[in-house]
């Protein structure tokens, strides 16, 4: 190794400036920035389930709320419901729509433990994974 003196690493800005780049001054943080607009967010998909959120067989037994253009739709991330006796449609055209979250949130709850994988509810799930002692 040579002997060279130890010197601190330089910052992206200081090798800019050693190079003759030109650099813009700095700005300094104000805490406010007027040129940006407010942040929004907005909830547009809700997970509903019987079994709970750490559990295996969560996603697949889970149901969708989900905002659509002309309301609230429920889906198992295939399929939509497409009335009122449960019957279910691929074409998300023919989907029941709801204009309040809450009606259509109302229903996926009422859903959720007659939810069927593989000939098996998530009620049924449940009691498997999680046994009463």
């Amino acid at each position: 190794m040579t002997d060279q003196p130890a010197r601190p690493a330089m910052t992206i800005r200081e090798t800019r400036i050693a190079l003759g780049h030109k650099v813009e001054p700095a700005r300094q943080a104000t805490g406010q920035d007027d040129a940006r607009p407010e942040v929004t967010v907005t909830a547009t998909r809700y997970t509903v389930s019987l079994l709970p959120a750490d559990d295996i067989n969560h996603h697949a037994y889970a149901l969708y709320v989900q905002r659509r253009p002309d309301g609230w739709g429920i889906t198992d991330g295939a399929a939509w419901v497409s009335d009122w006796q449960h019957r279910w449609t691929l074409d998300s055209y023919d989907a029941l729509l709801f204009a309040e979250l809450d009606d259509a949130l109302a229903l996926a709850r009422h859903l959720a433990p007659s939810r069927t994988v593989n000939g098996r509810t998530a009620a049924e799930a449940y009691r498997l994974t999680h046994p009463t002692t």
